[in-house]
C-alpha cells in the first residue's frame, strides 16, 4: 500500500506545480523598435502679395513750336517717346505750336483725358501753368526755365546744363577758326541764351588762350526762336561781311547750318544730334554737336509721381553728372557731345580732326570726364567779367564793363545762373 501512497502524492505534486507555473506573472518581452521616418523640414512658402499695377501716367508735353525740322521741340518730342518706351503704365501725348493764351485750355483738355504731367517746353508759354496749379493739386505742372523761377509744390522748373556741352564745343571751334572769327545766330537777350552763349564763349576763349589765338565771338539776334529766313540772312552776314569760318546758333531752324553747308565753313550744332537723328547735312559740314536728353529730367519727375511724392524737386537743373538708363540699356548722361551717333570726342568730325590740335582734344577729354564726375565745372572754375551788354531785369542792371561779378573757382548759385546772368562776358561782340 506504501508505494501507491508515494505514486499519488508524486502525482499531485506535478499538478500543483504546472498550476502554479500557470498563475505565475510572466515576465514580459521587449518588443523591437520601431524605426520612425525621417523628419523632413517643409521648406518657409513666401506668400506673395497680389501683384500691383503701377499707376497709369500720361506725360503730355505742349511743344511751343512745331516738331518736325526743330531741335528744341524735336529733343523734347524724342524725350517723350523714350519715357513711354521705358514705361509701359506711362503715355505720351503732346500739343504742338502752342501760344501762351492756348497753354492752359490744352492743359485742362490734357487733364481731362488722363494728363497727370504736364510740361510747357518754353517759359513764355509754359508759365500759365502755375495759374492752374492750385486747382489741379493732383497733376504735376512743369515749366522750362528762362530766367523766372517761380515754383509751387506741384509746379517744377527746370532746365539741362547745357552749357557744359557748349564749353566743350567752344574748345574745338576755337581750335577750329583759322580767321580767328566764330560767329552766332542768336535768337534775343534773356538769361537763358546769354548763359548758354557764355559757356561756349569760355570754351572759345580756353582754346584761344591755349593755341595763343586772337578770336572775336560775333553775336547777332534774330528777335526770335524761329525766324528761318531771318536766321539765314544773320548767318550769310556773318560770313560775307566778318570772315567767320566756324558759325553756331542759339536758334532752331536748320538755316544757318544751311549756309555753313553752302559757304563752306564749319557748324557747330546744338541741342541733339543733327546728323544722326535728322540726317540733316555730314560731318563734312557739322564739326560737332551735343545731344539733350531732355528725358533724364522726365523720368525723375515719372519716377517722383509714381512714388505718390506731391512735394517733388521743384528747380532741376542737372547736366553731364546725372545719366538715366533707356529701355535698350543704354546710359546716357542729361547732355553730351555727339555728332552722327557718335559720343564724346568720337564725335568730333574726322574731318575736322586734322585742325584740331591733340591738346585741345585731350582737353576736351579730360573735362568731359570731370563733369561726368561732378568735379569740375566750367561756370565754376572761371571767372565771369560783364562785357557791359546785356539784358537789364527787373531790379537788376547790367554791370558795367569790365566788372567781376564772380571770381574764379567760385561756385555760382543755381538761382544766380537761372535768372540772374543778365550779361555778355567780356570779349564778345553783339552786332546791332
Amino acid at each position: 500500500m506504501k508505494p501507491r501512497k508515494s505514486f499519488v502524492l508524486a502525482a499531485l505534486l506535478v499538478v500543483a506545480s504546472m498550476l502554479l507555473g500557470a498563475c505565475a506573472t510572466a515576465t514580459p518581452t521587449a518588443a523591437p523598435p520601431v524605426e520612425q521616418p525621417p523628419v523632413v523640414e517643409q521648406p518657409t512658402v513666401a506668400v506673395e502679395p497680389p501683384a500691383v499695377e503701377p499707376m497709369p501716367i500720361t506725360l503730355a508735353i505742349e511743344h511751343f513750336s512745331v516738331i518736325a525740322g526743330t531741335t528744341w521741340s524735336g529733343a523734347q518730342d524724342r524725350a517723350g517717346q523714350r519715357i513711354a518706351a521705358k514705361y509701359p503704365n506711362v503715355t505720351y501725348v503732346y500739343r504742338e505750336n502752342v501760344a501762351p493764351d492756348q497753354t492752359n485750355p490744352f492743359a485742362e483738355e490734357l487733364i481731362a483725358s488722363g494728363a497727370n504731367i504736364v510740361v510747357g517746353n518754353a517759359e513764355f508759354m509754359g508759365m500759365p501753368l502755375k495759374d492752374i496749379a492750385d486747382k489741379y493739386p493732383d497733376v504735376y505742372f512743369a515749366s522750362v526755365i528762362a530766367s523766372d523761377l517761380t515754383t509751387k509744390p506741384n509746379f517744377i522748373r527746370f532746365f539741362p546744363r547745357q552749357d557744359q556741352a557748349l564749353y566743350l564745343e567752344g574748345l574745338i571751334a576755337g581750335a577750329l577758326t583759322k580767321t580767328g572769327n566764330i560767329g552766332i545766330t542768336s535768337a534775343f537777350p534773356c538769361v537763358q541764351v546769354i548763359r548758354r552763349q557764355a559757356g561756349f564763349i569760355l570754351g572759345v576763349q580756353d582754346a584761344a588762350a591755349m593755341l595763343d589765338k586772337q578770336i572775336t565771338v560775333y553775336v547777332k539776334f534774330a528777335g526770335d526762336w524761329y525766324l528761318p529766313a531771318d536766321e539765314r540772312a544773320i548767318a550769310e552776314t556773318l560770313v560775307d561781311t566778318y570772315n567767320v569760318d566756324v558759325l553756331t546758333q542759339q536758334t532752331d531752324s536748320s538755316s544757318t547750318m544751311d549756309v555753313a553747308k553752302e559757304k563752306g565753313v564749319w557748324f557747330v550744332g546744338k541741342d541733339m544730334d543733327i546728323v544722326g537723328e535728322y540726317g540733316w547735312s555730314d560731318t563734312n559740314t557739322v564739326a560737332v554737336s551735343f545731344d539733350t536728353r531732355w528725358e533724364v529730367i522726365y523720368e525723375q519727375m515719372v519716377l517722383d509721381f509714381m512714388a505718390g511724392n506731391m512735394t517733388p524737386e521743384t528747380i532741376m537743373y542737372p547736366g553731364f553728372e546725372t545719366t538715366m538708363t533707356l529701355a535698350d540699356g543704354t546710359v546716357v548722361p542729361t547732355v553730351d557731345l555727339m555728332n552722327d551717333g557718335k559720343i564724346g570726342v568720337d564725335a568730333i568730325s574726322p574731318a575736322a580732326l586734322p585742325d584740331i590740335p591733340q591738346e585741345i582734344i585731350d582737353l576736351v577729354e579730360q573735362r568731359r570726364e570731370e563733369m561726368m564726375a561732378g568735379t569740375w565745372d566750367p561756370f565754376t572754375a572761371h571767372e565771369f567779367v560783364s562785357n557791359g551788354t546785356g539784358l537789364e531785369l527787373e531790379g537788376l542792371p547790367i554791370p558795367a564793363a569790365g566788372t567781376v561779378v564772380k571770381a574764379a573757382d567760385v561756385a555760382a548759385t543755381t538761382e544766380f545762373l537761372l535768372g540772374q546772368f543778365n550779361f555778355d562776358l567780356q570779349g564778345t561782340t553783339i552786332l546791332k
